[in-house]
């Protein structure tokens, strides 16, 4: 009786952070998108993403489909992790930016976290731009959800306001 008693009043294992692992066909094809930016070809404004591993401290590199959102601060981009807490999130974390690639175009960047509560108009956004291809990994919300429901998905989906930083070059 005591056992029981005992494992009734232990705590409640923490869940784990919502992530969606690609499948094998997902992965090979993100292989090929990633291929195709580091040769200069972006399908629909996919790039690779580069960000200095947390861990090993190499550079990991993925395709991601970069949004810019037109809002109250201007043209701003962002990069939304459509599978949730992924390596490359908790990479950025760390890291606090990295580089986008398309073929020779390499643009390095500073990123910030969004808060959930800030995260509504860049989802809906970046499910209206991407969402044919992406809307598996939300769970049945879609650009045409309500704001209740994006809410609602907001912490499953990390979402960085990345700034650009311009090159200069020595004249």
């Amino acid at each position: 009786m005591s056992s029981s008693s005992s494992a009734a009043s232990s705590p409640s294992p923490t869940p784990s952070p919502y992530y969606l692992k690609g499948s094998r066909l997902t992965v090979r094809l993100n292989g090929v998108i990633g291929w195709l930016a580091r040769h200069g070809v972006s399908l629909m404004g996919s790039a690779e993403l580069s960000v200095r591993g947390r861990k090993s401290g190499q550079m990991q590199r993925i395709p991601v489909n970069p949004y810019t959102h037109d809002g109250d601060r201007g043209r701003v981009q962002y990069l939304v992790s459509a599978r949730g807490h992924s390596q490359w999130v908790r990479n950025m974390r760390v890291a606090g930016g990295g580089e986008l690639r398309i073929g020779r175009k390499v643009r390095e960047f500073t990123a910030v976290e969004v808060p959930d509560a800030e995260k509504l108009p860049v989802l809906r956004g970046y499910l209206e731009k991407w969402g044919w291809e992406v809307n598996q990994y939300f769970q049945g919300v879609t650009a045409s959800s309500s704001d209740a429901e994006l809410a609602a998905a907001a912490p499953d989906h990390p979402v960085f306001r990345i700034t650009v930083h311009e090159r200069r070059t020595g004249k």
